[in-house]
């Protein structure tokens, strides 16, 4: 049986999660890839994202990923690996990672004790973390923690994210949800990323979109308008909650105190970061 208040995990990962995000969407990992050739976007979130993994293919990528069309990851993958290898993207992204954290959060600030105790905190979660079935975290927990407090934040962000990740994925295997019924759905709850954004940056067409869409309307998980039904509601409120509860570990071992402390701290950072223009516009909500 949980030791901490009903979604306090849910509620710490939300809040931390966009700190290790937000790098993907920074113009300096975009700098610093280029600086190696990769001037792809695409490309080079594929590369950066999956680097830990070594120089893998794109059926890797395609069922740890999840939810992008396996053409456009095959695009690019493993053709990116011969322009840079995998030890010099995980170079390129810590160093993007800290220019951009820099930039956000001001060269003072990123070294301020708020954020050496979140790292702190964050890094003692991710203890509670495991790999056996959970490959992204897997990778991730294999790379050193760096010294700098932002950047051992960031690599603490980047395990707890990757290790919820995985299990979410499970449970919508679990669901019967294929990748695109997955995103249609997630984006009919009105959180996240927006309908939009996401046929634009994850290689489906409208028509696949289209086609999935109906497929959760005859599943009565949409309505004809594309809103979620009651039902659909209750899934993707089950989902959450099946997710919470393969995520539970690292927040338990960090404990209900200390998991209400990371959530402050973090939802302080994440509001800078927000207030600095961490995310393009029109990428959250239903835009």
């Amino acid at each position: 049986m949980s030791t901490l208040p009903a979604r306090a995990g849910r509620r710490c990962h939300h809040a931390v999660n966009p700190f290790h995000s937000a790098v993907y969407f920074s113009r300096e990992l975009r700098e610093e890839m280029a600086a190696l050739g990769v001037t792809d976007p695409n490309a080079a979130y594929f590369a950066s994202r999956a680097a830990a993994f070594g120089a893998v293919g794109p059926g890797t990528v395609t069922a740890t990923f999840f939810n992008f069309r396996h053409d456009l990851v095959a695009r690019h993958l493993p053709a990116v690996w011969e322009v840079a290898t995998p030890a010099q993207v995980l170079d390129a992204r810590l160093r993007a990672a800290d220019r951009t954290l820099r930039r956000l959060l001001g060269e003072e600030a990123v070294a301020a004790p708020d954020v050496a105790e979140a790292a702190e905190l964050a890094l003692r979660a991710a203890e509670g973390c495991a790999r056996p079935g959970r490959p992204l975290y897997a990778a991730h927990a294999d790379l050193p923690v760096p010294a700098e407090p932002h950047l051992a934040y960031w690599h603490a962000a980047t395990l707890l994210r990757e290790h919820r990740g995985d299990a979410h994925i499970a449970a919508l295997l679990d669901a019967e949800l294929d990748p695109l019924e997955a995103l249609i759905s997630h984006t009919a709850t009105g959180f996240g990323m927006a309908p939009k954004w996401v046929l634009g940056t994850r290689g489906w067409t409208q028509q696949e979109w289209d086609e999935a869409s109906a497929r959760l309307v005859a599943r009565s998980i949409l309505d004809q308008e594309g809103s979620l039904t009651e039902q659909g509601t209750a899934l993707r409120s089950e989902l959450e909650e099946r997710t919470d509860q393969l995520d539970a570990a690292p927040y338990e071992h960090l404990g209900a105190e200390g998991t209400l402390r990371l959530t402050e701290l973090a939802k302080d950072l994440f509001g800078r970061i927000i207030a600095a223009g961490a995310f393009p516009d029109g990428m959250l909500g239903r835009g």
